[in-house]
């Protein structure tokens, strides 16, 4: 199956030391497929070995910032070979069975937002409208998040019957009783919900957004480099130390474990849920919810 060039699914742009990558399908709200994910890759990277860069924004292009990972665009890539650059696995492709998944996942999910959030330089989110599964897993690797008041946030594959994304950083984002109600329920929460619970530092008008987003960034940039490396890295550990990685590392454990068992009851991994499915899911639920 061929895989349609839809051009530059993140761009760059450098503007007084702050390095804008954004993600570029706006078409699928930054719907994340493997070419998204290794073009974020490569430009982080970028940014990291420029000197001139002294913090990095990630946003995303159109009215959402990321309605999670890609499960029904025609650039669905999930076949497709590329090189791999967490390099926690062999390739997924060709592997029978539970391999070609764990491997694609440990790749392109884990591995990657682990390579993202150990970046030495300061990484703040900005974030308008959905911010769904996977872009939760994008926000969260970063230090900072600043929130329009139009955004909002979920984690809905438990209704996949799947314990959460792969990235599993509910908990230490969102406070244990917290990550338990969305997780459980599935509803969306607001940017204001998601400040009152310390996962996003600010909330502004949409319109303030970026302005908002270049201030932080501006008052950051003028601290020594080096300092904000190791400072990052300290808080870092600190997490770890509080059990955030080998909390993951069993999570992702339980996710594959999911999908093995929706292989073996119903019509695949997914528990027969696509985009479409989860997105009248989701739906429902927040109707009732209110």
């Amino acid at each position: 199956m061929t895989v349609p060039d839809e051009g530059d699914v993140v761009t760059y742009e450098v503007r007084d030391g702050v390095a804008f990558v954004t993600l570029n399908r706006p078409d699928y709200r930054n719907a994340q497929n493997s070419v998204m994910t290794y073009a974020l890759d490569a430009a982080f990277e970028r940014a990291v070995e420029d000197d001139d860069v002294k913090v990095i924004v990630l946003a995303g292009n159109g009215k959402h910032f990321s309605a999670g990972h890609d499960i029904g665009t025609q650039g669905r890539d999930h076949h497709v070979h590329y090189d791999n650059k967490a390099v926690m696995w062999w390739d997924h492709v060709d592997k029978p069975g539970g391999d070609q998944r764990f491997a694609r996942e440990m790749e392109v999910y884990l591995g990657m937002c682990r390579r993202w959030r150990e970046i030495p330089k300061p990484t703040i989110a900005m974030i308008q409208g959905a911010c769904i599964a996977g872009g939760l897993m994008l926000a969260w690797v970063c230090d900072l998040i600043v929130a329009s008041d139009d955004a909002f946030f979920s984690d809905p594959v438990v209704r996949m019957g799947i314990p959460g994304v792969e990235y599993f950083a509910h908990p230490w984002m969102l406070g244990p009783r917290f990550a338990k109600e969305i997780l459980f329920t599935g509803d969306r929460f607001t940017a204001q919900r998601a400040y009152e619970v310390g996962m996003v530092n600010r909330v502004v008008p949409r319109e303030g957004l970026e302005q908002e987003t270049l201030a932080i960034a501006g008052r950051i940039a003028a601290m020594p480099r080096f300092g904000l490396a190791l400072t990052k890295k300290a808080v870092n550990q600190c997490e770890d130390q509080m059990g955030m990685r080998n909390g993951m590392d069993s999570v992702f454990g339980l996710h594959h474990f999911a999908h093995a068992h929706n292989a073996e009851i119903d019509t695949d991994p997914l528990g027969g849920m696509d985009a479409k499915s989860m997105a009248a899911s989701a739906r429902n639920s927040n109707e009732g919810a209110k």
